[in-house]
């Protein structure tokens, strides 16, 4: 049958199927290669409310691998080779259920092509031994952009958002709208000529050329975790659409503004992203072959906005995009970031077994309760532990958490959110606790 014949829950089983036997792909060995079924099952299981050999766990590295390699994120961004090296090493001396690339670790050398002025990192703007990077807050969208941005969002991007943020682009505020061509395009060419405005697209060309090279190393890190036997878990990244507002374009002061003084146009605004993250999220998935996109939900949390203003803003167009990848048999994991403990039954309402909820700060007992019977829950060892406790801290931790909300399966094992520097013996006790106390009988 042809794929748009099928369900959502035939789809969901083709995608799982081709995650378990992912195409022309040469395992180191026959062991690697029966580790790498044995855990992309224990995941699949899981994620489907399904009891595995036993509870899967995803290790909290994020940007560790730089700092437990002696290195930094600084020299990592610009030294493709010592990103390798760094996180090789972190695969090699973990025995885990997954492994993450360091897709999230960008390249320096392309952002400072196009001057990039959305976030700071380790050596522009920051100590270069900073941690992480730092997003800028700020309106990069002005208020009275909104009918810009919905009547042609490429072009917006590209003639008003583009020069803001990149600041080797700023002469594309002069190009002409590309839909102002006609048959006779001669006049049409000339913001073209301009010395700034080819200025900005050799810098373009150049942060290509610069993110080909970093995208080799990725590549080539990521296939050898999967020929060691490691599966991605992560087959791409989407984001709510008020989350696409409020972090990229209009900063969280101004979307806070807007669902007072103009929550029409934001509501129209979400509506026109909708489909364009959709789109994007599909086009992820299916180049990676992994049946599962994670969703960092950031604006959404009881912290940020009133229960109302959660169903009136942030949810609907939340759950469309969401629905229209567990349409396509697609799995999301949707983190919840902060705390969703006034959010629970709402999110509730989608669909059995097909989404994951990751949970940061929530009351993720109190989550299992309503929960449990309807997604498969994962997290929440608190970061601070993992910093500053004990393996023996972390291990009990870790024992009731899997004790509580491994029971029935549909439990993933994680961390509240990502550590960038700690004991590694922190990590090799979640792992620790996973095979003493997360096996099912």
């Amino acid at each position: 049958m042809a794929w748009a014949g099928l369900s959502p829950e035939e789809k969901r089983s083709e995608r799982f199927k081709r995650w378990l036997s992912p195409p022309a792909v040469k395992f180191s060995s026959p062991q690697a290669g029966k580790l790498y079924k044995d855990r992309v099952t224990r995941f699949a299981k899981a994620l489907q409310l399904q009891k595995p050999d036993r509870v899967p766990c995803i290790l909290p590295a994020g940007l560790y691998a730089a700092t437990y390699a002696g290195t930094n994120l600084h020299t990592v961004m610009y030294d493709y080779d010592e990103m390798k090296r760094a996180w090789l090493k972190l695969l090699h001396d973990f025995e885990a259920d997954t492994y993450i690339p360091p897709a999230l670790v960008p390249s320096g050398r392309a952002l400072e092509a196009v001057d990039y002025k959305l976030y700071k990192w380790p050596g522009h703007g920051l100590s270069t031994n900073t941690l992480s990077y730092q997003a800028v807050e700020a309106e990069w969208m002005k208020p009275d952009e909104y009918d810009a941005l919905i009547n042609d969002p490429s072009d917006f991007w590209l003639r008003t958002y583009m020069p803001r943020v990149f600041g080797a682009l700023k002469a594309f505020g002069q190009l002409p709208p590309l839909t102002s061509f006609e048959e006779i395009a001669t006049m049409s060419f000339l913001s073209f000529g301009l010395p700034e405005v080819q200025a900005g697209f050799q810098a373009l060309l150049e942060a290509g050329r610069e993110t080909l090279r970093w995208a080799a190393v990725v590549g080539e890190v990521s296939q050898v975790a999967l020929q060691a036997g490691y599966p991605g878990i992560m087959g791409g990244l989407a984001k709510a659409p008020f989350d696409t507002l409020g972090d990229t374009l209009r900063g969280t002061q101004g979307i806070m503004m807007d669902m007072f003084q103009r929550p029409d146009k934001l509501h129209a605004a979400m509506d026109r992203i909708a489909p364009l993250a959709i789109a994007g999220a599909i086009n992820g998935v299916n180049a990676a072959n992994v049946p599962v996109i994670f969703m960092p939900l950031h604006k959404g949390a009881d912290t940020f906005m009133s229960r109302k203003q959660y169903e009136t803003f942030y949810w609907p167009s939340f759950k469309k995009v969401v629905m229209a990848l567990v349409n396509e048999g697609i799995l999301p994991i949707l983190f919840a970031e902060g705390s969703y403990n006034d959010r629970l039954d709402i999110i509730k309402e989608l669909p059995r077994g097909a989404v994951a909820w990751y949970f940061d700060k929530t009351d993720i007992f109190r989550a299992k309760e309503v929960l449990g019977n309807t997604a498969c829950i994962v997290g929440n060892v608190p970061t601070s532990l993992l910093m500053t406790g004990t393996p023996r801290e972390v291990k009990e931790h870790c024992r009731k958490l899997i004790e509580v909300c491994g029971k029935g399966g549909g439990y993933i094992l994680a961390a509240g959110a990502n550590i960038d520097e700690g004991s590694p013996d922190n990590l090799r006790a979640m792992m620790e606790a996973v095979k003493e106390y997360g096996v099912y009988r």
